[in-house]
């Protein structure tokens, strides 16, 4: 083991400081990283779960988030049979309204706008979540019933099996779900006959965002491509992995959360090397006689510098390891509350490359203080 491990492990209380510090320094950017991932998994689940290989939106989306109407012309739904990999296209229609709770017993009125999704309710259907229990599909069957899930009864001012209102006309809570929670605006959850009874499918020539499946889905990227080179502009073809990293690309880069993120990276950075560097500062000060002792004993001045180094990368490492901990408990809590949090890959890297940054420049911050290790210090 090394001295710097070996000192890290036998002296942690004094550098436990700026191990919490990176750790809170980390979890302050992942935890508004993981909200707004969150939000917007949540908003998408529908689609993200649905059995699509493939989804069609016009030709200028750039994602479903902000990216202004997404009606298609109805012909391409046929058009996409051309492609003898393709084996059944349906569309992904829904809608908004008003709704209104029917309080009983001193109950709370209730008016708010609700998103209304739509889905298919054959067994296997292609727009129909793969994670649906059986008794919600059944439920959706019936005329004018709606799914809800479970976080927003108290939104929305019902419970299973209440009626309400939407745009005036009467619908009836069926069903619960788990896992759909949207934070930004409550929704519901109907079946293709329903959204007509609720006059909100798609009339004329236009459809709603087609959703494609196909005979291979290993060979998804490949139709994709097929598809897109055959279009002429009229529609672009999106795998659903990369219609999701899309989704949260077109969040991050809405100019107020980019404010909150880009304050929350400059804030952990002043936080953890200001703490991260004054402990480390501290804890090499108070072994200082210990330091003296190597460059009495013929250890360099540059071998001290390399031990206070590797100090630090192991602090880091240790710091990632709390971070970790610290977000899934966060991750954990905002589950319990109905909240839900995403993780994407780059952000995470991200914060575990500046807090590694951060780390080392306060061990290369700290390097000063070994000019007080003097050998002669140890005659006094």
């Amino acid at each position: 083991m090394s001295l710097a491990l070996a000192t890290l492990i036998f002296e942690w209380r004094r550098y436990l400081a700026a191990v919490i510090a990176l750790a809170f320094s980390g979890l302050l950017i992942l935890a508004q990283v993981g909200m707004f991932t969150g939000m917007v998994q949540a908003a998408t689940a529908t689609i993200d779960r649905s059995r699509a290989d493939l989804m069609i939106m016009p030709a200028k989306s750039e994602s479903l988030i902000n990216s202004g109407p997404s009606s298609l012309p109805r012909r391409i739904g046929p058009q996409l049979y051309l492609n003898p990999n393709v084996i059944e296209v349906a569309s992904f229609d829904g809608g908004g309204g008003r709704w209104t709770n029917q309080p009983e017993g001193g109950q709370k009125q209730v008016t708010t706008w609700v998103q209304v999704n739509m889905v298919d309710t054959e067994p296997g259907a292609l727009t129909l979540p793969v994670d649906y229990p059986e008794n919600v599909r059944l439920a959706l069957m019936e005329p004018n019933a709606v799914a809800i899930d479970r976080s927003a009864l108290g939104r929305l001012g019902v419970k299973l099996g209440d009626t309400a209102t939407v745009n005036g006309k009467t619908v009836r809570v069926r069903a619960l779900l788990d896992g759909y929670p949207d934070v930004n605006q409550a929704s519901i959850v109907v079946s293709r006959d329903t959204l007509r009874r609720l006059g909100m499918n798609e009339k004329g020539e236009k459809t709603g965002p087609l959703m494609v499946r196909i005979a291979n889905p290993a060979q998804a990227e490949a139709i994709r491509d097929q598809l897109n080179a055959g279009a002429k502009g009229a529609y672009r073809a999106w795998t659903r992995a990369e219609l999701a990293r899309a989704n949260e690309g077109a969040l991050m880069k809405e100019q107020i959360i980019g404010i909150f993120l880009g304050f929350s990276v400059f804030l952990g950075f002043l936080i953890g090397v200001g703490i991260t560097s004054q402990t480390l500062r501290g804890a090499i000060l108070a072994n200082i006689k210990e330091f003296a002792s190597l460059r009495a004993l013929g250890v360099s001045m540059g071998s001290l510098r390399l031990i206070v180094l590797e100090l630090s990368f192991w602090v880091g490492v240790v710091g990632l390891g709390a971070t970790a901990l610290f977000t899934f408990l966060i991750s954990l809590l905002a589950r319990s509350a109905g909240l839900p949090m995403g993780f994407p890959t780059g952000w995470v890297a991200l914060v575990a490359v500046l807090l590694m940054a951060i780390s080392l420049a306060s061990g290369l911050m700290a390097l000063g203080v070994l000019k007080k290790s003097q050998p002669a210090d140890l005659l006094r």
